[in-house]
């Protein structure tokens, strides 16, 4: 089973993914984890994904299928794949849902907080592409590009909301839910 997180940056999609992954023996595909690995080793893809990276764009598409179809269809089937940072464009959630074993997205968890709170989160990781201006960029894109996927999953009947304006905790409780739920009932489409 797949499940999707969606949300903007600083919502804390990967920090319950992690959490859910150890607590639940599942696995945790993390796109800006994957991408930041590439550009610290060097590797093509991480030269070519850090200019869009550092300025807070999206990564194209081109270079972000591949890697990630490759890790998701790998996966076996009794396994649960928390996907963080994947599909953040409609091309890229068609290109999955066509190219994921056939029934395997069961569930897209949608995380949702204000752009004040997220400014403030990410201005306090620390990273060096946190800057004011980046996250703003970043927030404005994630409107535009990546939010247009809720109504996509929602049409799937597969969306869930989780409002992310609270304790790690409290959001935890409910990311593991809802993913047990959906784990444990039938393929909805």
């Amino acid at each position: 089973m797949i499940a999707i997180l969606l949300g903007p940056p600083g919502v804390g999609k990967g920090t319950q993914a992690k959490l859910a992954a150890a607590a639940n023996g599942w696995k945790h595909l993390s796109t800006g984890e994957l991408l930041r690995d590439e550009v610290a080793r060097g590797t093509e893809l991480g030269q070519a994904a850090d200019g869009y990276m550092s300025r807070g764009d999206l990564v194209p598409d081109d270079l972000m299928l591949d890697m990630v179809v490759a890790r998701v269809n790998a996966i076996d089937d009794k396994d649960v794949l928390l996907l963080d940072g994947f599909p953040r464009t409609f091309e890229q959630a068609d290109a999955l849902s066509a190219k994921a074993p056939s029934g395997s997205i069961r569930l897209a968890l949608y995380f949702s907080a204000p752009d004040s709170v997220l400014t403030s989160r990410l201005l306090g990781r620390g990273r060096k592409d946190d800057t004011k201006e980046v996250i703003t960029h970043r927030l404005g894109i994630y409107h535009k590009t990546t939010a247009p996927l809720v109504a996509f999953y929602l049409a799937l009947g597969v969306l869930s909301e989780i409002d992310s304006d609270r304790s790690v905790e409290a959001i935890q409780v409910d990311t593991v839910n809802l993913v047990r739920t959906h784990l444990d009932g039938s393929d909805p489409s």
